[in-house]
């Protein structure tokens, strides 16, 4: 017959339950791998089969009880550590969605918005756009390779019993802060190209006042937009590229930083 003692369980849902908390989080919270439109199941089966990956590497282990106000306060620092890890990456994608905002009201689209269903909001037609080629391209850069690789190294570097530091906290903020300047950097191109049509398109109604501006003027903004925006896309992908790795390098420094 086979026996264990409570210790012996103790240590089996320690090695289980903390890593699970901190890669579900994670997963939950990270770009594309979080999607609302994937099924919860399917996620919670990916953190589960991650978990059994992961958890014989693990060494060093808290002699705690999962259900003990010790195991519920590293429980709750893993949810926290791998929301945060999550949160570095979905960054990328609001300053992407932030510059399709941007960009789809100087073309004059900005009444045409839809249902987003991944964020339970309204967004302009130009910024589902950019998400989806985003997440198109985030996934043939094997982006959530490198999120699961940075996840499974977060182990070694932030153990289970650690926590993230006020300087990782800092970095994760400092890191939030960058979203209004990748989102300008995404959408400058297409304001310069607008803002240069509009001036043009001043001078002229200065100079034919007769000339219908509500007429002419939409159409060529919106041509010249979509022009600009078909331009800019063979550097989108090595833009997103480098954002991606900003943000896996932000990410490992959470957890290098803390101890």
């Amino acid at each position: 017959m086979i026996s264990f003692t409570s210790t012996q369980l103790d240590a089996w849902l320690v090695a289980f339950v903390f890593p699970f908390a901190r890669i579900l989080a994670l997963i939950a919270s990270s770009p594309v791998l979080g999607d609302k439109r994937i099924p919860v199941r399917v996620k919670i089966g990916l953190s589960i089969l991650m978990c059994i990956l992961i958890a014989p590497t693990l060494h060093d282990l808290p002699a705690v009880a999962v259900g003990s106000p010790q195991g519920l306060l590293i429980l709750i620092q893993q949810i926290i550590i791998g929301a945060a890890m999550g949160f570095t990456m979905q960054i990328i994608f609001a300053s992407i969605e932030m510059a399709g905002d941007l960009a789809g009201l100087q073309m004059g689209l900005g009444f045409a918005s839809f249902y987003d269903p991944v964020n339970a909001s309204q967004s302009s037609i130009i910024s589902q756009w950019l998400n989806i080629v985003a997440s198109l391209a985030f996934l043939a850069l094997n982006g959530h390779l490198f999120i699961i690789a940075g996840l499974a190294d977060s182990f070694q570097t932030l153990p289970i019993g650690s926590m993230i530091t006020s300087k990782g906290f800092y970095g994760i903020a400092s890191w939030g802060g960058n979203i209004f300047a990748y989102a300008l950097q995404l959408s400058l191109p297409l304001l310069a190209a607008l803002l240069i049509t509009n001036l043009a398109l001043g001078i002229l109604t200065r100079a034919a006042p007769q000339l219908n501006l509500f007429a002419v003027g939409f159409p060529i903004t919106l041509t010249i937009g979509f022009i600009v925006l078909l331009l800019m896309t063979p550097y989108f992908v090595p833009l997103l590229d480098k954002l991606t790795h900003d943000a896996i390098d932000t990410m490992l420094n959470i957890s290098n930083h803390s101890h």
